[in-house]
């Protein structure tokens, strides 16, 4: 990606550093709000977080498809992990994707990772409930993680349109302003968007302080073989978790190297340091397309670099240096 000027490197810096720099041993209270079990890198933006000491997770919400399925995959990995108390919300299902001509609701290789796990059941809360009622007890302190489309966060608009408001910071990975997939230097119509574009435009206008992790700092950001291997030998509840999971869609989607779009979008609030952004007002467009008006104030911020080779290295370190598990 090009550089920017340095007055950028500063303003995001500053901005980052607010959002994690509470005193001294507290931890950032987050949300996690995704589509897991879809693609793979939902299951490794979720494991992120849980390695990270720096972060409090206060619950999980899934929103986007068969919702009921993507829970009991949580449920699961956080029981895995020994974190079972933290709760998992689940959304209203919807299509697979959204609009004139809605497509069923998919089942995914993934969700057999879940079939038949009871030990630990979903909230009662809905997900749209859950995120407003945390939101409004802890106003401003919470950072919120959406990496799939963005349901749930239309529905808080529609029920609370001052609840997202509250956020101390959204990181969505969301959109695609100057590079599409593979790195296509015409933008994409982003997966998050297009399977709910209704929903998108709620998001994106409903004033929350949103940094996007869009294609143009994710859609590279691939995990080798080698690095993979890593992660799969340290043999711990957590990373055989990830194992299974990317077995599952490995064997499902025919690839072998998982893209960590949603990963990215974590990093950004845990790692400031590794990357730029810029201001700018985002709009939603046609069939799920984001588009930047220059001529507007900005609405966000939108992620422009990142230093891809350092984000692998302080990712895999995490993954396989972290101890988590049942204690029975």
């Amino acid at each position: 990606m090009k550089n920017r000027s340095a007055p950028l490197l500063a303003s995001v810096l500053l901005m980052s550093t607010a959002v994690l720099s509470a005193a001294e041993g507290s931890r950032q209270k987050v949300i996690l709000d995704t589509d897991l079990a879809g693609d793979i890198d939902d299951a490794f933006a979720l494991a992120l977080i849980l390695a990270s000491p720096e972060f409090e997770l206060l619950g999980v919400t899934l929103g986007h498809g068969m919702t009921d399925k993507r829970a009991q995959v949580a449920c699961r990995m956080l029981y895995e992990a020994g974190l079972d108390k933290i709760p998992v919300a689940v959304g209203r299902a919807t299509p697979n994707v959204s609009g004139p001509v809605p497509k069923p609701a998919v089942y995914n290789a993934q969700f057999h990772w879940g079939e038949g796990f009871g030990r630990v059941k979903p909230a009662v809360t809905p997900a749209a409930d859950f995120i407003i009622q945390t939101l409004r007890r802890y106003p401003r302190e919470v950072v919120l993680f959406s990496v799939g489309p963005v349901p749930n966060l239309a529905d808080v608009v529609r029920k609370d349109p001052e609840a997202l408001k509250l956020a101390k910071r959204v990181y969505a990975m969301f959109g695609s302003f100057y590079l599409g997939y593979g790195s296509n230097p015409v933008p994409s119509a982003e997966w998050n968007v297009l399977a709910d574009v209704d929903s998108s435009r709620a998001f994106v206008d409903s004033g929350a302080p949103i940094t996007y992790a869009g294609l143009d700092i994710t859609t590279f950001v691939a995990l080798d073989e080698k690095q993979r291997s890593r992660i799969w030998l340290r043999q711990s509840p957590l990373t055989n978790a990830l194992s299974g999971l990317y077995t599952l869609w490995s064997s499902e989607t025919g690839s072998d190297t998982p893209v960590l779009y949603d990963a990215v979008a974590v990093a950004m609030a845990l790692w400031p340091d590794l990357f730029q952004t810029r201001p700018a007002h985002v709009r939603v467009v046609g069939n799920g397309f984001t588009a930047i008006d220059e001529s507007r104030p900005a609405n966000s911020e939108i992620g422009v670099s990142v230093n891809k080779d350092e984000f692998i290295r302080r990712l895999v370190k995490r993954l396989i240096q972290q101890h988590l598990g049942r204690q029975e």
